[in-house]
């Protein structure tokens, strides 16, 4: 039975570790990288499958591949420690693949960023507190805000114009550093 309570608590925790406003500087980024286009939705889907997917099958899934929660944690940590450095360094790590068009919406937007290791290893742990139809449904109302966001990455880039946004990039890389950091020193105790 559905929590209206639990739901709304789901949907913070979720909508924190997430952080899609936080997100906005290194999107927008990618966006230009891309030819000035993301595909929100595409990006919103995959996001939506991989925590989906988490929710119900995560600890069985890592396990099939012998890889642990921290381990997981700890490689996703690596990849946004990567994209902290792009954003902060003002270089490119990532090369995009002319030949893979369209990837650049999955990678690294759907994964890391949105459903990023963090996120799919807080999914795994509130299945301990919670039901998973409550996690579910905050899991869809977190892809509603992430999908109204990317699709408004252009009107948030005019409000925040060029010295804005390169302002924006450098503290929020800073601080997708540090998120990136935390997480790695907390799984490599754990393992």
């Amino acid at each position: 039975m559905l929590s209206f309570k639990a739901i709304i608590s789901v949907t913070l925790i979720l909508f924190s570790v997430i952080d899609i406003l936080g997100s906005t500087p290194i999107i927008i980024d990618l966006r230009k990288k891309n030819g000035g286009h993301i595909q929100s939705g595409k990006a919103t889907l995959a996001a939506g499958v991989l925590m989906i997917l988490f929710l119900f099958v995560g600890d069985n899934l890592l396990g099939l591949f012998g890889i642990d929660v921290g381990s997981f944690a700890i490689a996703g940590s690596i990849v946004m420690f990567i994209i902290g450095l792009e954003m902060i360094l003002g270089r490119n790590f990532f090369k995009n693949d002319p030949s893979a068009s369209g990837t650049s919406s999955i990678v690294p937007i759907a994964f890391p960023l949105i459903a990023g290791a963090g996120t799919l290893t807080t999914i795994i742990s509130i299945r301990a507190e919670y039901s998973e139809w409550d996690i579910l449904v905050g899991i869809v109302v977190n892809l509603l805000f992430v999908y109204l966001v990317l699709k408004s990455t252009n009107w948030l880039e005019r409000k925040i114009g060029p010295a804005g946004l390169g302002v924006l990039q450098k503290v929020f890389g800073i601080i997708l550093l540090s998120i990136a950091i935390k997480l790695f020193k907390d799984n490599i105790v754990n393992l």
